[in-house]
């Protein structure tokens, strides 16, 4: 058993994927996600965020089990599951996915989309239980009992993801990762169903991981962020800790791109621009996958993985110059 602190937790969780080519016998894999471990205590937010390809949404989906795991332990209110017939936990476990255009099929209703959840795992008592649980879970996310009838290709996007978000939710979950849930939404649309998912969380308890790109959004709606890079964890803390006393350079460099209402501040803000291409993952750098683009990087950086550790209380950071950044 572990620590109930946590609804869920991941435990040097490793998710590397096989490529196809290069020599005979030399078998190359992809360190999508590498010895990454972190908590999400119940009823809070977790944001992830990072720059593309960093690993986010291959560890949520890993954590979901979507990927079986390369190595690593899961854990779900306290129980283990790695290895475990997931049926029962895909009740409490849900993912808002990404693309709202590709996450639903063309060919069924948004009632029988909805439904399918309610159907797999016996929540409805008969048909009109069935049609009832619907109708309330679309008016939770702001639709009419008259959407079910209609299909996919006759909503925008902000609505698709707004059945996406019901699809997730008719199963009543726990847990929900919502994997860049607003990336595909215009601006305006996007503030509306962050607030919707603060106001989901607020009314049914519930607990997130929200994997974006955009940390503006990310600091807005996590109580916690953690930032990714090349498979790696590099440093996690507290929202506002974070945004105003990050350590590690490349979440100062992150932040500092964070555009400022304010044209006064904003001309007194330094941008930190990174030099050079994030790595390849089939092939990263020794050591500190941070230490090509890093202007700190020196000898130890190459020869040595960073150890990942607790700078100040609940704020951990993996980096040889804490004191040079600093």
């Amino acid at each position: 058993m572990m620590d109930n602190k946590y609804l869920v937790e991941v435990q040097n969780l490793q998710q590397y994927f096989p490529v196809a080519g290069g020599k005979l016998l030399e078998k190359k894999v992809v360190k999508a996600v590498d010895n990454v471990s972190f908590g999400i205590k119940r009823g809070e937010t977790l944001g992830l965020v990072g720059e593309s390809g960093c690993g986010k949404t291959t560890t949520g989906r890993t954590l979901l089990r979507l990927y079986e795991p390369t190595s690593g332990k899961i854990f779900f209110d306290g129980k283990d599951i790695t290895k475990v017939n997931m049926l029962p936990y895909r009740q409490k476990m849900q993912i808002v996915f990404q693309d709202p255009y590709a996450s639903l099929d063309p060919r069924m209703t948004v009632g029988d989309i909805i439904g399918e959840a309610i159907d797999i795992h016996h929540l409805a008592a008969n048909k009109k239980d069935r049609q009832d649980q619907i109708i309330s879970v679309l008016s939770t996310v702001g639709l009419n009992s008259e959407h079910a009838n209609r299909y996919p290709h006759e909503f925008s996007g902000g609505q698709r993801q707004r059945v996406g978000i019901a699809r997730a939710l008719a199963v009543n979950p726990q847990f929900i990762v919502c994997d860049e849930p607003v990336s595909a939404l215009d601006v305006s649309i996007q503030a509306q169903v962050v607030n919707m998912f603060e106001k989901l969380q607020e009314e049914m308890g519930l607990t997130y991981l929200f994997i974006a790109h955009d940390l503006s959004i990310v600091k807005h709606i996590s109580n916690r962020i953690g930032v990714m890079y090349l498979g790696k964890m590099v440093e996690l803390a507290d929202s506002y800790e974070l945004t105003f006393h990050s350590v590690h350079p490349y979440t100062k460099s992150l932040i500092s791109a964070i555009p400022i209402a304010d044209p006064e501040t904003s001309r007194k803000s330094k941008r930190i621009v990174l030099e050079g291409d994030v790595p390849s993952p089939v092939n990263p750098p020794s050591g500190c996958r941070f230490r090509t683009r890093c202007p700190y990087a020196d000898e130890l950086c190459a020869a040595q993985e960073p150890e990942w550790k607790e700078v100040s209380t609940g704020h951990y950071a993996a980096c040889h110059h804490l004191d040079k950044v600093n």
